[in-house]
Formats: C-alpha cells, sequence, structure tokens
C-alpha cells in the first residue's frame, strides 16, 4: 500500500464522510425529555487534565465545556435529575500510563471535575465514576448504577475524547442495550458537545509521541459509533 493510492482509493467515502457529518441533524431536548425520568446524561473525563492544566490538556477539548454545563442546565431545568460524570482518578503507578504518561492522578487538581460544572447549583446532587482506564465500565461503579436505574431509556453522551474515552461509553451503552435486547434504548451523541485532542505528525515526531489528527480521528470514530447504533447529532437545542 502506499500513500496516493490510499488516498485516492479513500476519496470516495471521505467525501461521504464529511457529507455526513456536515449534514447532522439537530434534535429538540424537549423532545428527549418528555418524561425526564427516563434520561440521563453521562459525561466523561470533564476534567481539569484534559481541559485545562497537565500533560494531556487540549484546547480543542476545552471548547466543549461551555456547551456541555449549557446542557446541563438545560436538562436539569426540565427535570431531568440522572447526571453523572465518569472521571479519570488514576493510581499513581496505573499501567496506562505506559500509554498516555502520568495524567490525573487520584487526588490531584487534574483528576478534579472542572470548575464550570462544580459551580452549577445541582452539582452535589450528581453522580461521580472514578475511573483507571479509558473505559467507563470496567471495575467502576456505572454498571451497577445503570442496574439500579433500568427506567433510563435516553443516554446522551458527551465529554472526550471521541476517539476514546468518548467512544468505549457510548459504546458500552448502546451493546449493553443489544446484548439485553433492550429495544427501547436510545444512546444520543451530539458532536458538539465530544471531541477529541490534536498532535501533528511534524509536532509528534519532534518528541517521539504518536500523532493523532484530531480532526480526522473525531470524524472517523463519531461514524463509527453511528454505524453501531449511536444516534450522532449536530446538537441538542434548547
Amino acid at each position: 500500500m502506499d500513500t496516493e493510492s490510499f488516498i485516492a482509493q479513500s476519496r470516495p467515502f471521505l467525501s461521504w464522510l464529511v457529507a455526513w457529518y456536515n449534514d447532522l441533524d439537530t434534535i429538540e431536548l424537549d423532545s428527549l425529555a418528555g418524561d425526564p425520568t427516563k434520561v440521563a446524561i453521562i459525561s466523561v473525563d470533564v476534567i481539569n487534565g484534559f481541559c485545562y492544566e497537565g500533560p494531556l490538556a487540549s484546547p480543542r477539548v476545552r471548547d466543549i465545556v461551555a456547551p456541555i454545563a449549557a446542557l446541563f442546565e438545560a436538562a436539569w431545568s426540565r427535570g431531568v435529575r440522572y447526571i453523572a460524570l465518569s472521571q479519570d482518578a488514576h493510581q499513581p503507578d496505573a499501567i496506562e500510563f505506559a500509554q498516555w504518561g502520568p495524567h490525573c492522578i487520584r487526588g490531584t487538581r487534574e483528576a478534579e471535575t472542572i470548575d464550570a460544572l462544580k459551580k452549577l447549583p445541582f452539582f452535589p446532587q450528581l453522580t461521580v465514576f472514578e475511573k483507571n482506564s479509558i473505559s467507563s465500565s470496567i471495575d467502576t461503579d456505572l454498571g451497577e448504577w445503570l442496574d439500579d436505574h433500568p427506567e433510563i431509556a435516553t443516554f446522551i453522551v458527551v465529554g472526550d475524547c471521541t476517539d476514546l474515552c468518548t467512544y468505549q461509553l457510548a459504546m458500552f451503552l448502546r451493546l449493553r442495550a443489544n446484548a439485553r435486547q433492550l429495544g427501547g434504548v436510545r444512546v444520543i451523541l451530539p458532536a458538539n458537545c465530544v471531541n477529541t485532542y490534536d498532535l501533528p505528525v511534524e509536532a509528534a515526531q519532534q518528541t517521539g509521541a504518536v500523532p493523532h489528527d484530531g480532526d480526522f480521528l473525531h470524524l472517523v470514530f463519531l461514524y463509527s459509533m453511528m454505524l453501531n447504533g449511536v444516534t450522532v447529532v449536530r446538537q441538542i437545542a434548547f
């Protein structure tokens, strides 16, 4: 395989992919929260270590803070009370650091919820799940929480990163519903409330890191979630 042939062969699909993304629908919050007792919002890694400080903080991720906080407020005002935060709180010797380097260690400011969410008047009533990997479901309390709330039929997933923790969370929720034959369950992902980091090839080569094209991977993983039954929308309007 050579680069030019690969790009040429992939061009029709990439053109379709961009058109699909540009044509994403907007969905109204009121249409989702008609019965707010059946709606949950789960965010992943909306914490200082990915938004504001530390080696993995990204300005692209920082940009989703405002729309996520606004969505929380709008949903709460409509009676949605199931809002959960899945967050990195790593052990100091986390094995994951072999891939990502030390970050968001439990007890540090990096592992704390961002101030924009902590300042919400209802923040003390939110549920927080700590995790020690990119998975929100492995060795966390999320599964038990879901089992305790079988009435939830609509899950709204937000956070970072699109191709890592967000993907793992949305796919877990979708596949769990599939495996259990929960036909009425929807997993909805608003594209304006998720993002991933960018590390250009040249910058990565200078540090020995692995390159990461944020725009490309954001788009491809949104597509993959859609392909697997997650409802990807442009935004949730309110």
